[in-house]
Order: C-alpha cells, then sequence, then structure tokens
C-alpha cells in the first residue's frame, strides 16, 4: 500500500499559481486573434493548469473538481462549437468558416463579424485541447484503469 504524504510547501505553491496559469490561459485564447497564441496554445496552457492540479493533489481530489464525464462533455462541446460556427456560415450562404458571413446575424458590419467568428473558434479549440490534453494525461496516469473499474474486480 502506498501512502501519499501532502508536501505542504508544492500543495500551497500550486494552489496560489494555478488561477494565473488559467487566468494566463484564457488570455492567450482570447487574444489569439490579435497576436501570436490562440485556442491550441491557450488550451495547452489550460490543460497544463489542470495536470498541476492532479499531481499536487492527487487523483480523487482532481476528478472530484472535474470529471472524466464533464471532460468528455467539454471536448465534444469544443469540437461542436467549431463545426457550428463553420455551419452557420454555411447556412449564410458563405463558405465554411466564412466568419464574414454571419454579419447579418450578429448585426455588426463583417470586419467585426471576422473578429468575432475567429474568436468563437478560438474559444472552441482551446475547450477541446484543454479536455483532451487532461484526459490523456488522466488515462496516462491511471495506466487507462479508472479507480471503480478496480472495484468492480
Amino acid at each position: 500500500m502506498i501512502f501519499r504524504k501532502e508536501d505542504i510547501i508544492v500543495s500551497t505553491i500550486s494552489r496560489i499559481l494555478v488561477p494565473f496559469i488559467q487566468l494566463y490561459a484564457l488570455y492567450v485564447i482570447m487574444h489569439g486573434h490579435y497576436s501570436p497564441g490562440g485556442g491550441f496554445q491557450g488550451g495547452v496552457i489550460l490543460g497544463a493548469s489542470m495536470v498541476l492540479l492532479l499531481l499536487t493533489r492527487g487523483y480523487d481530489e482532481a476528478t472530484g473538481k472535474v470529471s472524466e464525464n464533464t471532460v468528455t462533455l467539454l471536448t465534444s462541446a469544443g469540437v461542436l462549437i467549431y463545426a457550428g460556427i463553420g455551419l452557420l456560415c454555411l447556412f449564410f450562404l458563405g463558405n465554411y468558416l466564412d466568419y464574414g458571413k454571419l454579419a447579418a446575424l450578429l448585426h455588426v458590419n463583417p470586419a467585426r463579424a471576422r473578429s468575432l467568428g475567429i474568436l468563437g473558434i478560438e474559444t472552441g479549440v482551446g475547450i477541446a485541447v484543454m479536455a483532451v490534453m487532461y484526459s490523456i494525461f488522466l488515462d496516462i496516469s491511471t495506466g487507462g484503469v479508472l479507480p471503480e473499474d478496480e472495484e468492480e474486480q
């Protein structure tokens, strides 16, 4: 049996750093259409903050905050946001991801519609990447066997 001794320094530093890391990740996602960065980079940073939480707090507490089912829903939601914005552009007789066609729906000029469309795409990609990165790390850290699977045997 392995006893986990919690290190108060590591726990305190991660508790302080995780909100700032997540805030920076959101900054990278939200400013991805103006500057370097975007959905993928911000999603990886957001996923890394979740991995830090998992490493310092343990599996039970980390999955208590964000469960496996929530991760699955977030992955699907990110992909649906991306695909949904593209399909909206098709619906308004434009090409896939032709954000200028969303001007009629958003009641803004085409330049502003392009900016908002890109922001929506970056948000969807960020959510999907964060959830997939966290899911991959959960699978690696547990060897693909969840605690509830061990109880059944």
